[in-house]
C-alpha cells in the first residue's frame, strides 16, 4: 500500500504537468471510455539512479489510491526457453484481473535493443512478448510503468508503446533546497546559508540529498540539538560527494 502522494515528491515542472494529466485521465476514465477513448496508462520513467523514479511511481499509486506492485526482474528472467515469457504473461494477466500500478524497475534488462551484439535469442523473444502484451487492452486501466537508468539501451520499438515518457534529471537549485527542507522536518533550520548549501548539493541526486539531510538531522539529535546548522549540512553533502569519488575510482 503506497504511503505517499505526488504532493510529497519534489518534481520538475514538466514531469509534474505530465503526471497531473495522467492522474486526471485515470480519475475520469469512465468519461473517456464513454467517448470511446482510453486513459493514458503506460509510462516510461528515464533518468539517473536516485532521481526519484521509484518514489514517483509509488506516489502516483498513492494519488490514484491503487495498490503499488513492483515486478522484480531478477525473479522474472530465467535461463530456460519460454519460461520468462510465461512469467511475463502471468504479470500482465494480473494487470487485467487487479487494477493497480505495476512498476518494471531496471527495465533495460528486458527492453534492451534486439540488435545488441550481446543479445541472445531468448531475450529477443522476451522483448517481443512484452511488446505484444503492452498492446493488449485492459478494462481495468492498470498503470504499467517502466523505469530505466539507461534509456539509450532501450529498443526503439518501445517508443510508440508508451503513452508518456518522463525524463528525470538531477535536481535544480530550487529543488535541492526543497528536498533538503522536506527531509529535515520536523527539525528547525532558522539560520541556514542556503546559497552555500545549494552549491554544495549541486550534482547530487534526490536520494543523496535526502540521505545527507537525514544524517545531518541525526548528528544534531545526538548532540542534543533540535536545530540544524549550515555546517551540519555542508559536512554531510561533502561526504556524499566523497562517496561518489570512491565509487568512480573503483570503475
Amino acid at each position: 500500500d503506497p504511503s505517499i502522494r505526488l504532493q510529497q515528491v519534489v518534481l520538475a515542472p514538466a514531469v509534474r504537468e505530465k503526471l497531473d494529466r495522467v492522474v486526471l485521465q485515470q480519475e475520469r476514465r469512465t468519461w473517456l471510455r464513454e467517448g470511446n477513448r482510453t486513459p493514458s496508462r503506460r509510462l516510461l520513467f528515464a533518468g539517473p539512479p536516485g532521481s526519484g523514479k521509484t518514489m514517483t511511481a509509488e506516489a502516483l499509486a498513492g494519488q490514484l489510491r491503487l495498490p503499488f506492485l513492483v515486478v522484480r526482474l531478477e525473479a522474472l528472467i530465467t535461463r530456460y526457453m519460454g519460461e520468462t515469457s510465461a512469467k511475463l504473461r502471468l504479470v500482465f494477466d494480473e494487470t487485467i484481473r487487479r487494477r493497480g500500478v505495476y512498476l518494471f524497475d531496471e527495465f533495460d534488462a528486458v527492453g534492451g535493443k534486439r540488435a545488441a551484439t550481446n543479445d541472445v535469442g531468448e531475450m529477443r523473444r522476451v522483448l517481443n512478448s512484452f511488446l505484444q502484451f503492452m498492446e493488449e487492452p485492459a478494462s481495468t486501466d492498470s498503470m504499467i510503468l517502466a523505469a530505466t537508468n539507461h534509456p539509450e539501451l532501450l529498443d526503439p520499438a518501445l517508443q510508440r508503446r508508451f503513452d508518456e515518457v518522463l525524463q528525470f534529471d538531477l535536481p535544480s537549485p530550487d529543488e535541492i533546497r526543497e528536498v533538503i527542507r522536506n527531509n529535515l522536518r520536523p527539525m528547525k533550520c532558522p539560520r541556514i546559508a542556503w546559497k552555500r548549501v545549494v552549491d554544495a548539493g549541486d550534482g547530487l541526486s534526490q536520494a543523496e540529498l535526502a540521505s545527507a539531510a537525514n544524517e545531518a538531522a541525526k548528528e544534531a539529535l545526538l548532540h542534543e540539538r533540535n536545530t540544524i546548522r549550515t555546517e551540519d549540512l555542508l559536512a554531510q553533502l561533502t561526504a556524499r560527494h566523497d562517496m561518489r569519488t570512491v565509487f568512480n575510482n573503483c570503475e
